[in-house]
């Protein structure tokens, strides 16, 4: 909780991957298109609005490649290093993918202050960004949730809405079908949360063989009741289509399913799982891309640009200096505020993801979650 503590108070197109042109703008010093990695949506249309397009617009000549990528990103950028190959630019990724990368000198390291503008009161990057600067090769963007989405009018009469993580694993009152993402991270977490195991006390617990057994089990509770999503776009559009009862996925597709879409979904914030997500570099660009890349990402992470980025999706901006320039959706007018992971109606009962644990563990643990989703 420490790390995203300073935020609660101040907020009251799919394309193949594709080889970058090594073609110098006219100064020689920076390539004129650049392929950035994200995850779609309605995420990296935020991204679009906020940073891309207003970028292209100050820079003649420059173009953007979208690669939808970043739930692979690990795995791809490890082929690529092996392959010597590397055809991202930027790749945005959660904070635990961007300790792994830097661990295995995949990312580039990076000087914060050098790289990065300063808050407009003087504030060094550093500073500014704080405690969410995780690893020397991540540079943060957001912070976001992983939470839970139902359908309001599918809860069964007399009975009162979902309010706890745990009626996910609660078929006799909830019946229905659920969705929750096919990888083990925050299904191990909350599973070992509603089989008792104190919120203090979910790592430790998880970091034994015992421990991932117990999950799992708890797991298997549902397990017949379960629709394993890939992409975070699968949960709201199950829910739309009134394919599961609940379901998991990322709080600003709730958003955007809810507050832009009218759908007849609600969002259950408790035992939400505070995430970080930001950019990383790979390592060894040649120089011309390089430049470009750093180029853009001191205009896209500056105070001004990570508030903007909040009008389009209900994510926290990762800089203390953004936090309070946070306004109205750009097309909906309404306040972003309350909508945000870190406002505190929504972050009465959080459950901070541990970076570094899944840094660790989250191959051997992946491997056991996909063996057991194959029985």
């Amino acid at each position: 909780m420490k790390l995203i503590a300073k935020f609660i108070k101040p907020m009251a197109a799919a394309t193949a991957i594709a080889s970058l042109s090594t073609m110098a703008m006219a100064d020689g010093h920076m390539v004129s298109d650049m392929t950035i990695v994200s995850w779609g949506g309605a995420y990296q249309d935020s991204q679009i609005k906020a940073y891309a397009e207003p970028y292209m617009e100050m820079n003649d000549g420059v173009s953007i490649t979208w690669d939808e990528s970043s739930a692979e990103a690990v795995a791809k950028m490890r082929a690529m290093n092996e392959a010597g190959n590397v055809t991202w630019d930027l790749v945005d990724v959660t904070a635990a993918s961007a300790i792994r990368l830097c661990d295995e000198g995949l990312a580039m390291e990076v000087d914060h202050d050098e790289m990065l503008a300063e808050a407009p009161d003087g504030t060094s990057a550093s500073d500014d960004f704080g405690d969410l600067i995780v690893s020397d090769c991540f540079i943060p963007q957001i912070v976001y949730s992983t939470t839970v989405g139902y359908r309001t009018d599918l809860v069964p009469e007399g009975t009162p809405a979902p309010s706890d993580i745990c009626d996910l694993f609660d078929l006799a009152t909830y019946p229905g079908m659920r969705a929750l993402e096919k990888r083990p991270l925050n299904n191990m977490e909350w599973a070992l949360l509603c089989d008792g195991v104190a919120k203090e006390d979910v790592y430790d617990v998880l970091a034994t063989p015992e421990g991932q057994e117990q999950a799992l089990a708890k797991l298997d509770t549902i397990r017949d009741n379960v629709i394993w999503w890939s992409a975070g776009a699968d949960t709201p559009q199950l829910l739309a289509d009134g394919e599961v009862f609940m379901g998991s996925t990322y709080n600003g597709r709730l958003f955007s399913a809810i507050v832009e879409q009218d759908q007849p979904i609600g969002m259950l914030w408790d035992a939400q799982v505070f995430d970080l997500d930001g950019w990383v570099i790979p390592a060894d660009l040649p120089e011309e891309r390089l430049a470009r890349v750093k180029d853009f990402v001191k205009f896209a992470t500056d105070t001004q640009r990570l508030a903007d980025q909040a009008k389009y999706i209900s994510y926290g901006p990762a800089r203390e200096s953004s936090a309070p320039l946070v306004s109205k959706h750009a097309e909906l007018g309404i306040d972003m505020a309350p909508h945000m992971p870190t406002d505190p109606n929504n972050a009465k009962n959080t459950f901070l993801y541990n970076y570094e644990f899944w840094a660790d563990y989250r191959d051997d643990i992946d491997a056991k979650f996909q063996s057991w989703l194959a029985q």
